[in-house]
């Protein structure tokens, strides 16, 4: 089957390389000339473990092609995957703008029956309004709107798309929905689940889904909130909870907010969603409410546990919102180093990938070559993503170069006796904090200069 997938981003160009695996005969087709001349040479924009391999397999085997040819890719398809941006406007709702686009375009090139897939996140009525475009300018031929979302997260998109939880089908036709179930027969044979629905209850299972993973992540961060008042463990509370089958352990883990382009987006979106529909969404509401009031809070935090950040150098390990990706949409880390630079402090910051993401974001913050290099005579150490290789640092090494040995782990990926017996006042997320012996001798400690403290730090 000849598919053409309009779009070569992140959803686009992992959907497009998973099809091609499957054993369709992909284009993925994109107005960015430079972007396809990179693709058409094995050079793939964004980080996504395993994607380089993928493309360059499909491409090798003569199933996957990038062009920036649209017409003639859409005339030779069977299904026209939508998969450009829908970048949020400023009342949080998402733009159309390059959906409707490309829906006239596949009208002008219509010359007989096609699936229209929308793989982007798009408001409820979308479908509608594509039905709407290309009817209007299609000349006859015949059509189906499809909704197909995506649940790709950054990090495992491959393992998503291959090994789905379900795949949701949203059709108004039997034939549309057949063609569908041909294209990801692969995952029929394995047994993955299907949800076979309406393009309506389709375009809201995704923004509904995304919307509750992000309720759980702000619920727990209140948890966390509260347990740090009340002297609580919050990895406990969270295995208490999540061990109960109608609650599960996923997304109860605290750390310093949400990010990424879609938890926020979605979010957002789907408030509005509400708003338009003359309802108010308070749930959605209050989560985006604590979303923006926990990246607040970890600013303050760290604050306390440096005693003023006037002066201070921090080194802070992580840019990106989530480990294994490049993305820095919404990252958490933006605002934390906005709010560090605005109380004084002086930044010199590492992450993996997503170091040139973020050059030229602050003219001050310096980007170092490794987390060694950022924790090089700092007044402490910030993680901020739970990137791996800051889970397994060399303790002693990094206690010779730190000018005071505190850690303000944000993502909780160390156990606090460990880091007390290393040496470190190490201050986490929910809490309780734990000083070395050293740091118990010296309790009274200081505020203002670099010898180490026993106070908590705000924990």
């Amino acid at each position: 089957m000849k598919i053409c997938v309009v779009g070569s981003g992140y959803v686009g160009l992992v959907t497009g390389a998973c099809l091609a695996d499957f054993g369709m005969q992909v284009a993925c087709v994109d107005k960015d000339a430079a972007k396809i001349e990179s693709l058409n040479r094995c050079e793939i924009p964004i980080f996504e473990p395993g994607l380089t391999t993928l493309v360059r397999k499909n491409m090798e085997a003569g199933r996957l092609r990038f062009t920036t040819d649209l017409n003639p890719e859409i005339a030779a398809a069977q299904a026209v995957f939508i998969a450009v941006g829908t970048p949020p406007r400023p009342d949080g709702s998402a733009d159309l703008v390059y959906v409707r686009e490309v829906a006239r375009s596949i009208a002008e090139n219509l010359n007989g029956y096609k699936v229209i897939v929308t793989k982007s996140t798009v408001p409820i009525g979308t479908g509608r309004i594509i039905e709407e475009i290309v009817a209007a300018g299609s000349g006859g031929h015949p059509f189906s709107v499809v909704s197909n979302p995506e649940f790709l997260r950054e990090g495992s998109a491959i393992e998503d798309f291959m090994r789905p939880d379900r795949v949701v089908v949203g059709s108004w036709d039997e034939r549309a929905t057949e063609i569908m179930l041909a294209i990801y027969s692969p995952l029929r044979v394995a047994d993955v689940p299907f949800v076979l629905t309406t393009v309506e209850s389709a375009e809201l299972i995704k923004y509904a889904s995304n919307s509750f993973l992000a309720t759980k992540i702000s619920f727990i961060n209140e948890v966390a909130h509260l347990c740090e008042k009340l002297d609580a463990d919050v990895e406990v509370v969270a295995r208490g909870m999540g061990l109960d089958s109608r609650i599960g352990p996923k997304f109860l883990h605290p750390g310093p907010g949400f990010g990424g382009s879609c938890f926020p987006k979605d979010s957002s979106a789907i408030v509005q969603i509400a708003r338009d529909q003359g309802l108010t969404f308070e749930i959605m509401e209050a989560v985006l409410s604590v979303n923006a009031a926990t990246k607040k809070r970890m600013v303050e935090k760290i604050d306390q546990a440096f005693y003023g950040l006037e002066g201070k150098k921090v080194a802070v390990l992580g840019l990106s919102f989530k480990p294994e990706t490049d993305d820095i949409r919404e990252s958490p880390a933006l605002e934390i180093i906005g709010g560090l630079l605005s109380r004084g402090a002086d930044v010199k910051a590492f992450d993996p990938e997503a170091m040139e993401a973020c050059r030229g974001l602050w003219p001050q913050v310096k980007l170092a070559g490794d987390p060694y290099e950022a924790a090089e005579n700092a007044d402490g150490v910030v993680i901020v993503t739970e990137w791996n290789q800051f889970r397994a640092l060399e303790l002693r090494r990094l206690h010779k170069l730190v000018k005071t040995p505190l850690v303000v782990d944000l993502r909780n990926i160390y156990d606090p006796a460990r880091m007390a017996a290393a040496g470190f006042r190490y201050v986490s997320i929910g809490r309780p904090s734990l000083q070395s012996e050293t740091q118990s001798e010296t309790q009274t400690g200081t505020r203002t200069g670099t010898e180490t403290t026993s106070e908590t730090g705000g924990a």
